[in-house]
């Protein structure tokens, strides 16, 4: 059922992840699936651009490939059916484009519990649950 699922994870705060990876393991394991760590970079604001080295997010990029390397091996996955990519750009859209990529059947994500802005705003996972072409478990912390 779940044969290749989606895990986008916040590498600022990997304790809030471990909930939705915890789950996605429990999943790939019964339905012999695979899982996919997604760390989304954000884009480097023009404005600040001359204020940051030229490698800037190259850095950035290898930084955040090393963090999520640590989190998949720590994950408790066998190796063989997890992945790692980083991308850049706008969170929500990255991960429904990563979804996409991947032919994913399932996004497991986490949420930090709804505030009054979000309900106004709304938060990522909201724009993922609401545009995903998957299924998506937001699992709470």
């Amino acid at each position: 059922m779940f044969r290749s699922i989606l895990v986008p994870i916040d590498l600022a705060d990997t304790d809030l992840a471990k909930p939705a990876i915890a789950t996605a393991a429990t999943l790939s394991k019964t339905f012999n699936g695979s899982v996919r760590l997604l760390n989304v970079l954000p884009l480097t604001p023009v404005m600040l651009a001359e204020y940051v080295p030229a490698d800037f997010d190259s850095q950035q990029r290898q930084s955040s490939e090393e963090a999520l390397e640590i989190v998949a091996s720590e994950s408790g996955i066998e190796p063989a059916r997890i992945s790692t990519v980083v991308r850049q750009g706008g969170i929500y859209h990255e991960i429904l484009e990563e979804a996409a990529a991947i032919h994913a059947d399932l996004i497991v994500m986490t949420s930090h519990r709804p505030a009054m802005r979000t309900y106004f705003l709304g938060s990522n996972a909201g724009h993922v649950v609401r545009y995903a072409k998957c299924s998506v478990l937001v699992v709470r912390h």
